[in-house]
């Protein structure tokens, strides 16, 4: 039997018709003798009746005694469920299908999980899940994922063959190039004691084929990367990655909201407002403390390195003394918080070599702190004027280094808002998506540890034309072309104009990087060597599609969308790997291990 219909096409229409369905018995149910069964495929589900008065009692037998998941084809009549059973959940759920035959294609063991239940399934171990992942795809919920991930990537493709761009694929054995990430590295059999690595993107590739006259391209490019993970990290991912020439910064900006515009109206059938807003860097930081800022709810910091630039309190004086700022943020409504929460925030401003973190509870008309007792009456009005200060309102102070106190409370705000949605006194609605560009960031940041400049972005990003001459001189003040594109709190994406012209390049590697010429050469020279001969101006960006999808399916995690994902150790559960190999592949290759053996 060969199917006429996925299972989530039939409707009241179709009453009467003979049809024939194929998929997974995702439930079944007895009801005196008379057999419910739930087949599902990938599109939805629909009910099939086996009842002894008009199917036979072989197949009534069988299915009777069916284990959820059994592949089966069946052949039977549409008719419309008697009055008071349709089921409104589902899009067939006006019809079922009275069976005549039915074969039994595959019949499953009992599973290791259930997953007919979303809230059941959900709870079940997410290790489990990856060792039996390609149970947990057939979850309604997965595959809606799958699907939409696919839909996606589709209108990409659509997309950019609209703007004039050029697919083109690009190596996935690469060179090693040890500025950023770590590497996977690749052994070549044919010239021993030589590697190849996994790109962790294809930064080079897409800049040479600007040089090729490539003018527009794009990639669904697949990239590695061999670092610590994290929810929204994995060690082999997806990004939209896209080059242009002869563009400024505008064209990119232009591009990417059109572009989320198409996606978001494919996917959520939601528009989107564009332009979206370009906020400097700096501004970012000192308003939100991070570089991907939430701006869906308030609790923006505030500047008071003035106010207390003389204050009789002389940890807050001391800080701007030495040339540090005071900053503080309002967290609404959460004097309540207690003494575990307050300890973790304490924690966080530990971590970035805070002695502690000062606060001011507001409760009963008065403000609670050890603190308040040093501070002025102008002091006072100058917090409660730029705070808004009221009754039940946690104040949570910061003083550092710039970059230190917009970052310690950068992190509080997440914290203090996610305390403040669980008590209900704060909403953060799921369904906007608040998108920003951040803009002007500092071409490089200092390594105190290495005691040099490396780049904040990549080493390829321009910097603007008017700070070049500082690169040697002052290269704090260079700011770079770079751009992210953010929504939600979350990086979706980075890009830059880049370097097109070799003596910069090469200045940027070697004067201010520090790279010897020798290494420089070795590991770009390919490149330098391109440049020379016409290489026009250009810029791109790259998108997080694992990103993209997770925020377009509402996941809580980029495994949730990813088919076969990893661990957050790196491994995959369902095949075993990483995993030994065989002793003669390693003599192949020349390789000699000098790791101990794992105990069994």
């Amino acid at each position: 039997m060969k199917r006429t219909h996925h299972c989530n096409e039939l409707r009241l229409e179709q009453a009467g018709e003979d049809v024939i369905l194929s998929g997974w018995v995702h439930s079944c149910r007895d009801l005196g003798g008379v057999i419910f069964i739930d087949v599902r495929d990938r599109e939805g589900r629909t009910q099939l009746v086996f009842d002894p008065q008009e199917t036979d009692s072989c197949f009534v037998e069988v299915a009777s005694k069916l284990h959820a998941e059994s592949v089966i084809t069946v052949s039977g009549k549409v008719r419309q469920r008697p009055d008071e059973t349709e089921n409104s959940k589902i899009p067939t759920g006006q019809i079922e299908v009275v069976i005549a035959s039915m074969e039994v294609n595959n019949e499953a063991s009992v599973l290791p999980f259930q997953i007919d239940d979303p809230e059941t399934a959900a709870k079940v171990n997410e290790e489990l899940r990856l060792q039996y992942r390609y149970i947990d795809l057939r979850r309604p919920e997965i595959m809606r994922n799958m699907q939409l991930r696919s839909k996606v990537a589709t209108a990409t493709r659509v997309f950019m063959e609209e703007q004039g761009f050029l697919e083109v694929e690009t190596p996935t054995l690469f060179k090693s190039t040890p500025e950023g990430a770590r590497e996977f590295l690749v052994p070549s059999r044919i010239s021993a004691g030589e590697f190849y690595a996994l790109p962790q993107s294809p930064q080079q590739f897409k800049q040479i084929l600007m040089c090729s006259g490539v003018d527009k391209y794009f990639q669904l490019a697949r990239c590695y990367r061999d670092e610590d993970l994290r929810s929204d990290r994995q060690p082999e991912f997806t990004q939209v990655d896209i080059e242009m020439s002869f563009i400024e910064r505008d064209d990119i900006y232009e591009l990417i909201e059109a572009y989320l515009k198409r996606v978001w109206k494919v996917a959520l059938d939601c528009d989107i407002d564009t332009p979206f807003p370009r906020i400097p860097y700096k501004q970012v930081m000192n308003r939100w403390g991070s570089d991907k800022p939430d701006t869906r709810f308030e609790m923006e910091i505030v500047d008071f390195t003035e106010n207390f630039a003389s204050s009789e309190f002389k940890v807050f004086s001391g800080v701007v003394a030495s040339g540090g700022v005071v900053k503080a943020l309002n967290a609404k409504g959460y004097a309540c918080v207690t003494q575990g929460q307050m300890e973790a925030m304490t924690d966080t401003a530990k971590s970035f070599g805070a002695k502690g973190l000062a606060f001011i509870k507001v409760e009963n008309g008065e403000w609670k702190s050890p603190i308040v007792k040093f501070f002025s009456d102008e002091e006072k009005a100058a917090l409660r004027d730029k705070l808004n200060i009221e009754e039940g309102d946690l104040i949570l102070f910061a003083a550092d280094e710039w970059i230190n106190a917009c970052e310690i409370l950068g992190k509080i705000r997440l914290y203090a808002a996610e305390k403040l949605q669980d008590l209900g006194k704060l909403k953060v609605p799921k369904d906007q998506f608040n998108f920003l560009w951040v803009i002007d960031f500092p071409l490089l940041a200092f390594d105190k540890e290495m005691n040099r400049w490396y780049s904040s972005h990549h080493p390829f990003t321009s910097p603007v034309e008017e700070d070049i001459p500082n690169l040697i001189n002052d290269p704090k003040s260079v700011r770079g072309q770079h751009y992210d594109i953010v929504v939600n709190g979350v990086e979706l994406g980075g890009g830059s104009i880049r370097i097109h012209k070799p003596e910069v390049q090469k200045t940027v590697f070697e004067e201010v990087l520090q790279l010897p010429s020798d290494v420089s050469q070795t590991r770009f020279g390919y490149m330098l060597e391109a440049f020379k001969y016409g290489c026009p101006p250009h810029g791109g960006i790259a998108l997080g599609f694992d990103r993209l999808i997770t925020l377009l399916c509402g996941a809580d995690s980029i495994r949730d969308v990813i088919a076969f994902p990893k661990t957050a150790k790196g491994a995959c559960l369902m095949t075993n790997s990483p995993a030994a190999v065989e002793a003669k592949q390693l003599r192949d290759l020349r390789i000699e291990l000098k790791v101990a053996k794992k105990e069994e």
